[in-house]
């Protein structure tokens, strides 16, 4: 594999542009490039190219005279994926039009199976206080919150709680074969109905959203993971979604108003929608923390140890969590919530189910470690906050969960704990109105403050949101490994319909052998 050189350019009235060291462990193999004159073989890269709205056309004809091509628009950040010559790379930076191009890279889910002996921890919702959450009357209920994950399946305290989604494998079947997203989503929303409501979920009335960018070996990349936040941003008034989280990791470049997955997650977050993610697990050294993590307007969760107790006074700092500042001086987690050997649901049969027979717990659910699953509690949180408080702006939401925390007990270093542990019933019963993220600069949205939400049908650089060009042909065109994205329309009915809600879920096919326990 060909590496890029690492660089950073600057051009009049556009963001510092750059190309880090290309990722050697790109989900997707590098093709072979076209022939040279001399018929030298030259790798062919894929990196997600960013332009000056209106100036789309100009750099795909400059890509094709490159050798390159377009492989999928990615509007959300005024942009696409492409695949080019990795020696034309620098001409393609010098294209006018063109404000950033990033080489593409993989993106993780990372989590710990059956780790030892340890106990497993089913008390979280009563050490975030949810359960009173919910003797209260809100427990999540109108809440759409949409989970980019592995994807998610419907069964036991998930069944019936889908109400749509999108598949951006190549496997294009809505099956989670991998394992993470079923156990995050249960950690959200799961309702406890087997067995006997011992194991619930944060905001067990919430809909659930799926958003599968990985396939049975867990992974994926940039660009799925850029498309999946278009998704989300321009499906959110059809299924409500109000919280869309990211139990993933992506190494970062800094700074992050250059990156890409910042602008998209700054783009989803200011069009109303509350961006939760994890901190990451590479442990608690100083800088750790991965992206979008480091951005600084979305909830940042790094892991509390609740060490099966309700008392916060014994709760420590998970030993994997990773803390900041961050490579831009950002303090990083913003929250910590439990993430050490939990307890959600088990996606029977799937590859980490396979891979840790040890951390089973009974026939239904399964014990892991990690961020990623901090998130989804924080995820949880934030539903149950918006089904009393719907009118709530993501800045607002962020406020009150940060705000209402409580004494992280025994957790160090304060830079691994943010504003402290999350209590989701002070937050959810707050009726503070103050907004978070006051005084920041958006790398995404130039002149815009950080208390602004971009109603529907604002123009982000050209690209309209639920307008025809975020739904397109270009989606339906395009094939990932010889299966499309989907149909001709983000926003459309199909999405709604029957596929998600009929008997293709509630089917034999989901009490078969293969999802059985043997």
């Amino acid at each position: 594999m060909k590496a890029v050189a690492s660089r950073v350019r600057r051009r009049r009235m556009a963001p510092r542009m750059f190309v880090a060291s290309l990722c050697a462990a790109l989900t997707g193999a590098l093709l072979a490039g076209p022939a040279l004159p001399s018929a030298q073989a030259v790798s062919t890269v894929t990196v997600v190219v960013q332009t000056v709205p209106g100036s789309d056309q100009a750099v795909e004809e400059a890509i094709d005279r490159l050798g390159g091509h377009v492989d999928v628009a990615l509007p959300i950040i005024d942009g696409f994926a492409a695949s080019i010559p990795a020696n034309h790379l620098d001409a393609l930076e010098a294209t006018p039009g063109v404000t950033a191009v990033t080489p593409n890279r993989e993106v993780t889910f990372s989590g710990q199976y059956g780790e030892g002996s340890g106990g497993a921890s089913a008390v979280y919702t009563d050490v975030l206080r949810a359960s009173k959450t919910w003797d209260s009357g809100h427990s999540g209920q109108g809440v759409g919150v949409a989970v980019i994950d592995t994807g998610i399946n419907p069964v036991g305290d998930l069944a019936g709680k889908l109400v749509g989604g999108i598949d951006l494998t190549s496997e294009a079947n809505n099956v989670d074969s991998f394992g993470h997203g079923t156990f995050v989503a249960g950690l959200i929303g799961g309702s406890g109905a087997a067995p006997n409501g011992a194991v619930k979920g944060v905001a067990p009335n919430v809909k659930l959203i799926s958003v599968k960018i990985a396939g049975a070996d867990g992974s994926t990349d940039l660009v799925r993971l850029i498309a999946a936040l278009d998704f989300v941003a321009t499906t959110r008034d059809v299924f409500g979604t109000r919280v869309v989280n990211l139990s993933l990791s992506v190494a970062p470049l800094a700074p992050y108003q250059n990156d890409p997955i910042d602008i998209a997650v700054e783009r989803v977050w200011h069009s109303g929608v509350v961006v939760v993610t994890a901190a990451g697990n590479r442990g608690n050294t100083a800088g750790a923390v991965t992206s979008p993590g480091d951005d600084p307007f979305v909830i940042t969760t790094g892991s509390s140890d609740d060490r099966t107790t309700l008392s916060p006074g014994d709760d420590t700092l998970a030993s994997f969590s990773s803390v900041g500042p961050t490579a831009d001086g950002i303090a990083k987690p913003d929250i910590v919530a439990p993430g050490k050997s939990v307890v959600s649901l088990r996606a029977a049969g799937s590859t980490i189910d396979q891979a840790n027979p040890g951390a089973r717990i009974g026939t239904e659910y399964f014990k892991g470690s990690g961020t990623s699953f901090s998130a989804a509690l924080t995820s949880g949180s934030a539903a149950l906050v918006l089904s009393r408080t719907p009118g709530l702006t993501p800045n607002q939401v962020k406020a009150r969960l940060t705000g209402n925390a409580r004494g992280a007990g025994n957790i160090v270093p304060a830079a691994g704990r943010g504003a402290g542990a999350l209590d989701a019933y002070a937050a959810t019963i707050s009726n503070d109105t103050t907004a978070a993220n006051n005084g920041l600069t958006p790398g995404s949205l130039l002149g815009v403050s950080g208390n602004d939400v971009i109603p529907a049908g604002s123009s982000w650089g050209g690209s309209s949101w639920g307008g025809s060009s975020w739904g397109g042909s270009s989606w339906g065109g395009s094939s990932w490994g010889g299966s499309s994205w989907g149909g001709s329309s983000w926003g459309g009915s199909s999405w709604g319909g029957s596929s998600w809600a009929g008997s293709s879920w509630a089917g034999s096919s989901w009490a078969t052998a293969s999802w059985g326990v043997g």
